[in-house]
């Protein structure tokens, strides 16, 4: 990624209230502070078209993990849940350009939604569950506010958020080959086997592998988009095939890709405001809290590096990590969980596409406005969002899941005090179906080794105390 020549913030407060400003700037110049960061209406307005381009492949992969079942074999209206998506992206990346002013647009976070789809619905109800993703979002922002999430963030091992972010990855993607038929139950010789039973069969898995592998060449010449993109033409290929009878609508199982009415519909609210807070206490305690936990991890590492990344690519960011309204954007991110929750979206948190803005020029919140209002535009489309079958959405996923472990280059894998509970963090997150079992045995592999090596006043006293924390989880039969 190239980046712009523009010169670095010189103020705390970026032309905050009192600085002095040149005469003739517009007021969208002003407020955004575009000249003093050294860009341009037309590079912001370029900048937010390119990062909804890159994060626009939520409004269908968001739907796709939230539309199981919940405890009372109750699912979620999927149009419902495209305009959830939508609404929350919008109101939120709104709330980042006006209010945070800077390059930085927000979504619902795939990792979140899958700790939702797989360890919080199966046990309540979906308005239960959102109402957890509205107590996860308040935790962050107090923690925010108290400045807490920066001593927590500190006590973590850098080796071992990144071994987090590969877990979630893995587990992402597990998701993706499973939904698409590409993963599927094992028998006899293993719990899993390729396909149903040992063997790929059907147009849908094939398809789901040749968009797959489109979009990691498209990826791998640079494309702009290429997630979108390749789901868009996987998308195009399945419709046509199937209006032409080359593939059999039973394939799809039950859903074949073909337009029913119009493109344009009225978006579906039903899922706003749908929240309880109550029917928790037949889970325990315990058992409560340690769902919170891991909703809290699953949107609380990326978030503070992926703003800081994004403000030091955009040259906002000194070497220590200070920029601009940071602690804004924190909040911001931290509230986006409340919202996402309110709106039946899943916890909303900053995405690295960001960074695709920033490589096109964009330095200001006004980049960020215009994503939220495509994104506020997108309430309109939700029937193009039914064309997409769920076999080329799963094809994102497993990318995502690609992408994230691309952190792996972060860790020292000679050091065996990190490698282990890396390692622990990673493949147990998949292959248990959860994300806390993998947080937790990497916590306590951590603090383990290091006393083994005479080394236990290393691991912060925080790591300590989530050590025993975890050693209950999993003593005590709270774990799941």
């Amino acid at each position: 990624m190239t980046q712009s020549s523009v010169q670095p913030v010189t103020t705390a407060e970026d032309a905050g209230p009192g600085s002095r400003v040149p005469a003739g700037r517009s007021w969208l110049d002003r407020y955004f502070h575009i000249s003093h960061r050294g860009s341009t209406v037309a590079r912001e307005v370029r900048g937010g078209i390119t990062t909804f381009m890159s994060m626009a492949y939520i409004l269908l992969l968001n739907p796709l993990l939230l539309g199981g079942q919940d405890a009372l074999g109750a699912k979620l209206s999927q149009p419902a849940l495209v305009t959830a998506t939508a609404l929350a992206a919008a109101v939120t990346t709104l709330a980042m350009g006006v209010i945070g002013k800077v390059p930085l647009a927000l979504a619902a976070g795939l990792s979140v939604s899958g700790v939702l789809s797989t360890q919080v619905a199966p046990h309540m109800s979906w308005p239960q569950a959102m109402g957890m993703c509205v107590v996860y979002g308040a935790v962050i922002c107090l923690l925010v506010v108290t400045g807490v999430r920066e001593v927590v963030m500190n006590a973590i091992p850098p080796a071992l958020k990144h071994g987090i972010t590969m877990g979630i990855g893995l587990f992402i993607a597990l998701i993706g080959f499973v939904n698409a038929g590409f993963v599927g139950k094992g028998r006899g010789s293993g719990p899993v086997a390729l396909g149903a039973g040992g063997s790929l069969t059907g147009w849908p898995v094939a398809l789901f592998a040749v968009t797959l592998l489109l979009i990691f060449m498209l990826q791998a010449r640079r494309v702009p988009g290429a997630i979108l993109l390749g789901i868009v033409i996987g998308t195009v290929v399945s419709v046509t095939a199937t209006a032409a009878g080359l593939i059999d609508e039973a394939e799809w199982g039950g859903k074949a890709p073909l337009p029913h009415g119009g493109l344009i519909s009225m978006p579906d609210f039903s899922l706003l405001g749908s929240v309880e807070f109550g029917g928790w206490g037949k889970l325990g305690a315990s058992t409560v809290g340690m769902i919170v936990f891991t909703l809290v991890l699953a949107g609380f590492f990326d978030a503070m590096a992926t703003i800081i990344a994004v403000g030091q690519e955009a040259r906002l960011a000194d070497a220590r990590g200070r920029m601009p309204g940071l602690n804004k954007a924190l909040f911001i991110d931290g509230a986006g969980g409340m919202a996402g929750g309110a709106a039946g979206a899943s916890g909303q948190t900053v995405f690295i596409e960001s960074a695709t803005g920033v490589g096109e020029g964009a330095r200001t919140g006004l980049s960020a406005t215009v994503t939220g209002l495509f994104f506020a535009a997108c309430l309109f489309f939700t029937p193009l969002t039914q064309l997409v079958p769920g076999q080329v959405a799963s094809a994102a996923l497993v990318v995502i899941g690609a992408m994230m472990l691309q952190n792996a280059r972060h860790v020292d894998w000679t050091d065996w005090s990190v490698a282990v509970p890396v390692f622990l963090t990673v493949v147990l997150m998949p292959f248990t179906y959860t994300i806390t079992t993998g947080v937790g045995a990497g916590v306590i592999a951590y603090c383990a080794i290091k006393a083994a090596q005479g080394k236990w006043r290393e691991p912060s006293v925080l790591m300590w105390v989530l050590s025993a924390v975890f050693i209950f989880y999993f003593t005590t039969g709270t774990a799941h």
